[in-house]
């Protein structure tokens, strides 16, 4: 069955969530305990929000989960690890978690130009503050390390 463009635009937001959870999760080895201290809360924020959301999603456009990209899921843990090498591994990693967030941003931004179920709109709004909070935080830690 092919997807409508509301489906696209609601399936590629909920692949952005999981991808950036997944980043965040698969790097958590790599952060100093006071970097993962302050992300941690977003995160789970954000799981939260991609459960509720796909359960909604679900529920009132027909849509059902896919199955996770593997390939690149390994091939972003492995292009984020060969940049460490050239860089400070903690500025690379809130790069790439800044960049994640753009590009969830990007796909909420899309999503919210198409008409959604009212359940629905609450939860990108929410999804939206949380993007735009974690991104402040990330600019603040950069901060910090800058002036280290």
């Amino acid at each position: 069955m092919f997807l409508d463009n509301r489906q696209v635009a609601m399936d590629s937001a909920l692949e952005a969530l999981a991808d950036s959870i997944d980043y965040f999760q698969d790097n958590l080895e790599r952060l100093r305990p006071t970097l993962r201290d302050a992300l941690e809360p977003h995160f789970e924020e954000r799981g939260r929000l991609m459960r509720e959301l796909q359960s909604l999603a679900r529920r009132h456009l027909d849509l059902l989960p896919r199955d996770a990209d593997v390939e690149r899921d390994d091939y972003m843990w492995l292009w984020s690890r060969l940049k460490s090498f050239v860089g400070n591994d903690s500025q690379v990693l809130i790069n790439e978690l800044l960049e994640q967030e753009r590009v969830l941003m990007q796909s909420l931004s899309t999503l919210l130009t198409h008409p959604l179920p009212d359940a629905i709109e609450p939860v990108i709004e929410e999804c939206w503050r949380n993007c735009r909070s974690l991104i402040r935080e990330l600019y603040r830690l950069q901060k910090l390390r800058q002036k280290r």
